[in-house]
């Protein structure tokens, strides 16, 4: 996986040589040519379009010297992030120049008339990202940022560090673009202005060998993860995992080394927000296997609420040990289904109910004081990872009638409510719905990637089961041997047993639409995702619209005839191959699918 990074890296820096090379070639042919005279009456506007021709002139120069440079120093750079060799003193290359060459696209706007903004606005947005971000990922210590934020907006003649900078910054633009609701909206485009002011500390902030590298490149990943326009968020946890594992952070240290149990804590904190970020980035490949990493959790009074030396009552964080340790489960799952050896397992039924039961337990000893807005990420957590363990895949090829149908209700219950929290946040900020209170979580434009997998496995499973899945009829869980973990319950429907699967799955579809709308207002790529969509789906959603006219239109049945209905075993299911798509054309803005998005029959 590193080795891929690194030549991704190379032939992306490789194009923008070829690209200044070329741009160098047309100066060259141009500057051979002797301009035309211009009129004596227009001196003023002739001299002024020649230094505009100057300027562009130069600018093309140093872009192409820049792009040299960066080319040569590559060729000499082995990304370790214990290197400490590259620091800007020595010489113009350094790991943080490298990174944004690689995981950088549309370029960010210049800062004019920059200042901080009031004091109340900036702890609101500080407000937002603890309570919403940091309470998932705390991967530095909550006092140092409000000890940091209280000498920039008092002045002090402390020095303040590059990291440090960094850190304010890009906690600034995560919790402004984070309750982005449309493009270039007035959250955006603060988030732009913070995130450009802390790339002018890149070069220490990133500097390798330091924890606060790792840190640092959580929190570029993160602000990735909502401006997949400027940054690729693939890239950045691929070198935040490389640093890592470069620092020995995967492995907890000899008890000698690290004594102290508050920096034991943190450092294992750190590891765990890489890790289920890494595992969060939609398409990639786990970075850490369970067989190469060894880190105990953090204590749990770690993660607690509790006051400082000063009196303040710290945030809790403990939706993020649940989240570490989900992502633990999950990484279990994926890396036996989908990271190891393409051959069938000998039981794969008994291991994925086990999986599942797994999953379901951690569900089940939710703490009730968590927030309404974690539990709802986490529900929609489980729902998801239940349809993408229970899917089909090379070590599992095979697939019950009683799987098809769990994926078909987990799959409509996770769509149909992520569509509530798409319009409720929207309504919510903008001053009206859901009260004026948005629901809280970290939402990102992952989960819009994550909503078209849903939804390709949902019509996947209509298609390959139709008749089956809309007759209403619940067939028996599949035989378990004696000890092994059971199928997972199916959960309730939303309108009681009766409710027509026709009607639910027609809404389902058309709701998944306007959700992926609701993205594309925000993200431009979900655009493509809904025009995608679309096009996999029309023929089903046609297909349900003729079902309802045609139940519109019939009678309804005797009692006695639909108990005998009840009693007939269902039609075989339509012999149905599902495709795997490529899904990092989608994290590079094209139009890709992801597993099971494309069909053949």
């Amino acid at each position: 996986m590193i080795n891929l990074l690194e030549a991704r890296s190379e032939e992306k820096l490789e194009k923008r040589l070829a690209y200044a090379r070329s741009r160098k070639a047309s100066v060259a042919q141009h500057e051979s040519e002797v301009p035309p005279a211009a009129p004596e009456g227009d001196r003023k506007d002739s001299l002024a379009t020649i230094k505009a021709a100057i300027y562009r002139k130069a600018a093309r120069k140093r872009e192409m010297s820049d792009v040299n440079s960066l080319m040569s120093d590559f060729g000499f750079l082995s990304i370790n992030a214990t290197t400490r060799d590259f620091e800007p003193s020595m010489g113009n290359m350094t790991f943080a120049r490298l990174v944004l060459a690689a995981a950088s696209h549309d370029p960010l706007p210049d800062i004019i008339d920059w200042s901080l903004p009031q004091r109340q606005d900036a702890f609101a947005l500080v407000q937002h990202y603890m309570t919403n971000i940091w309470s998932l990922f705390p991967a530095f210590p909550e006092t140092a940022l409000y000890t940091i934020l209280d000498q920039m907006y008092s002045f002090q003649d402390r020095v303040i560090k590059d990291s440090e900078y960094w850190l304010v910054y890009m906690v600034l633009a995560i919790g402004s673009t984070a309750q982005s609701r449309a493009k270039n909206d007035h959250y955006y485009l603060d988030g732009l202005r913070f995130v450009a002011r802390a790339l002018q500390h890149a070069d220490r902030a990133l500097m390798p060998g330091y924890t606060t590298q790792i840190q640092s490149l959580i929190l570029l990943t993160q602000y990735s993860m909502l401006d997949p326009s400027h940054f690729d968020s693939w890239h950045l946890i691929g070198f935040t995992s490389r640093a890592v594992i470069d620092l020995g952070m995967h492995q907890d240290p000899p008890p000698e080394q690290l004594s102290d149990k508050a920096v034991l804590d943190m450092r294992r904190k750190t590891f765990y927000c890489v890790y289920s970020l890494d595992s969060m980035v939609h398409a990639r490949a786990f970075s850490f296997t369970d067989a190469a990493t060894n880190v105990a959790w953090p204590r749990p009074q770690s993660f607690s609420r509790r006051a400082s030396i000063t009196g303040q009552i710290l945030s809790g964080s403990e939706p993020a040990f649940l989240l570490f340790q989900l992502r633990r489960a999950q990484s279990h799952w994926y890396q036996a289904l989908f990271q190891a050896e393409p051959t069938p397992l000998p039981d794969s039924s008994s291991f994925i109910w086990q999986m599942c039961q797994d999953m379901r337990e951690w569900a089940e000893a939710l703490p009730t004081t968590l927030p309404v807005g974690m539990r709802e990420l986490f529900d929609l957590e489980l729902r998801y990872s239940y349809v993408y363990c229970i899917a089909p895949s090379a070590r599992a090829p095979h697939m019950t009638d009683y799987g098809r149908l769990l994926i078909f209700e987990h799959a409509i219950a996770y769509l149909d409510r992520v569509y509530d929290i798409a319009h409720a946040n929207s309504s919510s900020n903008h001053g009206g719905g859901n009260n004026g209170v948005k629901t809280t979580a970290f939402y990102t434009y992952h989960d819009a990637l994550r909503v078209f997998f849903m939804a390709s496995q949902f019509v996947a499973v209509l298609r390959d089961a139709e008749d089956l899945l809309l007759a209403g009829v619940t067939p028996p869980p599949p035989f378990i041997e004696v000890g092994k973990a059971p199928p997972p319950p199916l959960p309730p429907r939303p309108g009681g047993p009766g409710a027509d699967n026709v009607e639910r799955s027609l809404g389902c579809l058309e709701r998944t639409t306007r959700t992926l709308a609701k993205y594309g207002e925000r993200w431009d790529t979900c655009v493509a995702l809904k025009q995608s969509f679309e096009m996999i789906s029309r023929e089903l959603v046609d297909r349900l619209r003729v079902r309802k006219q045609i139940k519109q239109r019939s009678p309804p049945p005797q009692q006695h005839q639909h108990q005998h209905h009840q009693n007939i075993s269902p039609p075989m299911p339509r012999e149905m191959k599902w495709v795997g798509v490529d899904v990092e054309a989608m994290l590079r803005g094209s139009s890709g699918g992801s597993r099971g998005a494309k069909f053949e029959q």
